[in-house]
């Protein structure tokens, strides 16, 4: 079986000087290699292809057969790295914490121990006749939500 690590190696060894990140690596028992990497302004075909080629330069066929799969981090999938998240700043997200609940709002803050979204939520104050809609800011840590995804508007 084709070792993760080799193949991280590889692809880290492309990305050194371009502005894409790696997203995941995995390999399957039966050596199907699928490599996620993204970019804050998209991923290009052309760079997809350069990055396969170097791949299959790198691994010999000789050795192992393999499947090659390389692609960028789906839109609207999970994020999976910090790197994601960065990019994300000022967007609006959609959160899923473990506990099932979820929250949208615009991602405004991320550290390497936790993010924030601002929510808008409905606020009556006191002597109004009607609620009225305020920002307020949610932290959450990564380890306590099962989900965060980019959220596609088509307004």
């Amino acid at each position: 079986m084709i070792d993760k690590n080799i193949v991280t190696r590889i692809v880290n060894e492309w990305l050194e000087g371009k502005d894409y990140f790696l997203v995941d690596v995995t390999v399957s028992p039966d050596d199907k290699i699928v490599v996620e990497i993204d970019h804050a302004e998209g991923v290009w075909i052309d760079d997809c292809v350069e990055l396969s080629r170097y791949i299959e330069s790198k691994l010999n066929r000789e050795e192992e057969d393999y499947e090659l799969e390389v692609g960028s981090a789906g839109i609207g999938q999970p994020f999976k790295v910090l790197k994601q998240y960065e990019i994300h700043i000022g967007k609006d997200v959609e959160v899923q914490t473990k506990d099932g609940k979820k929250w949208t709002g615009v991602l405004t803050e991320v550290t390497s121990d936790n993010f924030t979204i601002v929510i808008q939520v409905k606020v009556k104050e006191e002597g109004a006749k009607r609620p009225k809609m305020v920002e307020q800011s949610v932290t959450f840590t990564y380890d306590e939500i099962k989900y965060t995804k980019y959220l596609i508007s088509f307004k």
